[in-house]
């Protein structure tokens, strides 16, 4: 099994004025993040309002999405509570032909290692032929994945449970498998990452730094001085200051207004965050290749 490894943008989702799912600029802007440089995207992370899509529109865009250009280089999210929604979603996606899955458990509920193993055995074994990336991220979910769980999971599950997305940042310094994907979930991660042997990031916003973010992977790779590291490192540090959606939405609005439709109880940033984090992305002269077409 060729191990997933590269930069991966938590790709946004994009709205209609009545909020219902634009399909196709969605996957434009997926697709438009790998042309920039990004080595694949995930498609219903966090960062897509996965958890406030509903599943038919999610199918919807799977459909179209696996007759797209970069359709092998997208990873699916799930974002769902449900056990058996998530492997009925899991079994659409894999007819369509995609395997690799980032998964997170399920929110609100508190539970420890031996349930969340439980939770992924009912879906591997349902679906043995995924691919699946856990998705650790406390804040979210509740749940905090531990080094011994990972580790649990890896050994039953070999040729399925095949990395995690660390968000918590407890396991991307510590944990150590063969064969197995860690992937931090900030730019301020990727270097360190690298340095300790981690296959690469997938982050929020990769969305507006994709090319950055590229090039202190390949830099690192063939040995080149790192240019532009500190750079994509301060302008992580400013989105960190306010909530990532919405600092998202409103930064890419200023080039396509379609990007200030966003699921409620999300919002766009404040009128004064908002000015403010556009003056200290330009204050560091920090430009983001045009977005979708109007």
């Amino acid at each position: 099994m060729t191990k997933i490894s590269g930069i991966f943008a938590a790709s946004m989702s994009v709205l209609n004025t009545d909020l219902s799912l634009n399909v196709d600029k969605t996957i434009d802007h997926a697709e438009m993040l790998i042309d920039q440089g990004c080595h694949g995207a995930a498609i219903f992370g966090s960062t897509g309002q996965s958890q406030l899509i509903s599943i038919s529109e999610k199918i919807e865009l799977l459909n179209k999405l696996s007759r797209s250009k970069h359709k092998d280089k997208h990873l699916i999210g799930t974002g769902l509570n449900s056990l058996s929604e998530t492997i009925n979603f899991m079994k659409v996606a894999s007819s369509l032909n995609f395997k690799k899955f980032l998964i997170m458990p399920p929110a609100y509920y508190k539970y420890g290692d031996a349930e969340v193993i439980e939770f992924y055995t009912r879906i591997i074994n349902s679906i043995p032929e995924c691919k699946i990336i856990l998705y650790n991220f406390e804040k979210l979910c509740g749940y905090k994945f531990s080094i011994e769980c990972v580790k649990e999971l890896f050994k039953k599950f070999p040729d399925q449970i095949t990395g995690v997305k660390d968000s918590s940042y407890n396991l991307f310094e510590n944990l150590k498998l063969k064969n197995f994907s860690i992937f931090p979930g900030s730019e301020l991660k990727l270097l360190k990452g690298l340095e300790l042997g981690c296959s690469g990031i997938i982050t929020a916003t990769c969305n507006v730094t994709a090319q950055m973010s590229r090039k202190v992977y390949d830099d690192f790779y063939s040995g080149n001085v790192q240019s532009v590291n500190q750079k994509l490192c301060d302008v992580r540090s400013i989105f960190d200051k306010y909530n990532l959606i919405s600092g998202l939405h409103s930064y890419c609005s200023q080039q396509n207004e379609i990007y200030r439709n966003i699921l409620p109880p999300l919002s766009l940033l404040s009128k004064t965050d908002e000015k403010n984090l556009i003056k200290a992305l330009k204050d560091l002269n920090f430009t983001n290749k045009p977005s979708l077409a109007a």
